[in-house]
């Protein structure tokens, strides 16, 4: 496949409430579109760091440039056979997955639309509706988190996710116990506590929950596999799985029972496949994480939450439970009591509305 043209958009999506958690609170959603274009074939991918280096080192204006000066420039007017070879042409480049995402999952779009075929066959997944579950930050109030969590509960969610922080950490969990003693549940630290916090993770075990998302240092493998030895609860690691040596050195020293798959967080759709197969020989279970995108990214990461090994609830949710217009056409929708189906059209059909790109757009470029 030879990649003619390259348009790259940072936007802000405004979201319908702030999304607060132990690194801080975001009020609209920071991402970079890319649309790869080869002869008369077009695909669009997103990939979202947010604002500020708060979640990653990336942010969605650093992003946005090295996508313009460097990555687009490296791979237009190339003939790029798979997703490898593209990797390889951008190798030199280090680190940055979240730039190295947005221009690599364009390629695999494009290249199931040339191929005729929707993007989870091509990634070898199954054509099955994904199951999801339903996440929320910090509230104003824990009846307000409550009442959200009953609603969750009665639209038939499978599981839900809760942010945890300092002040908004044990107490809360006792409250959610309380008020659903049986149903599924687990916390996202963000990296926000450290070994010395070891008590703290062993009150947390009373509660009985699927796992603890990331409760150390962003970058951290050994102390989480220090602390996984010393508590009940199941740790899944996010932050610090930014690649595949990432995930193998995960393995090797124990450090989790859950990972949690980002499509940019681990440079692209090749290396999510790898961490994949990584996890699932090593028996690890694995679940698709999300950054609040637009349906746009949300498209790709339902499509691969159609393989085998993922084994969790993903983070993929409805467009109306961010955004009261989401940037990108159709909206995803719940089917069936926490289930949303994957793409039955080559590629996958979402793409950004015209008018609206036009609006939330901080800056583009086009590389061609």
């Amino acid at each position: 496949m030879r990649i003619d043209k390259i348009e790259v958009y940072h936007v802000a999506m405004p979201l319908i409430y702030p999304w607060r958690t132990a690194y801080g609170e975001d009020a609209e959603i920071h991402s970079v579109l890319v649309k790869m274009v080869s002869g008369d074939e077009y695909a669009w991918s997103e990939t979202s760091p947010l604002n500020a280096p708060c979640y990653s080192p990336e942010w969605a204006g650093g992003v946005f440039m090295l996508i313009k000066d460097y990555l687009a420039p490296k791979i237009v007017r190339k003939e790029l056979s798979d997703a490898e070879e593209l990797l390889l042409q951008l190798q030199h480049f280090k680190g940055n997955p979240f730039a190295k995402a947005g221009v690599e999952s364009a390629w695999w779009v494009l290249n199931a639309k040339i191929q005729r075929k929707p993007l989870h066959k091509i990634l070898g997944g199954r054509t099955e509706p994904v199951e999801v579950g339903d996440d929320f930050g910090v509230q104003d109030s824990v009846d307000m988190l409550l009442k959200k969590i009953e609603k969750a509960v009665e639209e038939g969610f499978p599981r839900v996710k809760l942010k945890f922080k300092r002040g908004w950490d044990v107490n809360i969990l006792g409250a959610v116990r309380d008020t659903f003693p049986n149903f599924p549940f687990h916390i996202d630290c963000n990296a926000g506590f450290s070994l010395k916090d070891l008590d703290l993770f062993k009150k947390v075990d009373r509660y009985e929950l699927e796992m603890i998302e990331q409760p150390l240092h962003h970058n951290d493998l050994l102390d989480h596999s220090k602390l996984q030895k010393q508590i009940e609860t199941p740790i899944c690691l996010d932050e610090s799985i930014t690649g595949v040596k990432a995930a193998e050195q995960a393995i090797e020293l124990g450090s989790c029972r859950y990972v949690n798959i980002k499509v940019g967080r681990v440079g692209g759709l090749y290396n999510a496949l790898k961490v994949h197969d990584l996890c699932r020989d090593a028996g690890i279970r694995c679940w698709v994480g999300g950054m609040l995108e637009s349906s746009i990214g949300q498209g790709i990461s339902i499509e691969l939450a159609t393989l085998d090994n993922i084994k969790y609830p993903s983070d993929i949710f409805p467009s109306s439970k961010f955004y009261t217009d989401d940037l990108g056409y159709p909206d995803i929708k719940l089917q069936d009591k926490g289930k949303i189906d994957v793409s039955k059209v080559p590629g996958i059909p979402y793409e950004p509305k015209k008018q609206m790109l036009a609006k939330v757009t901080v800056e583009r470029a086009m590389i061609s």
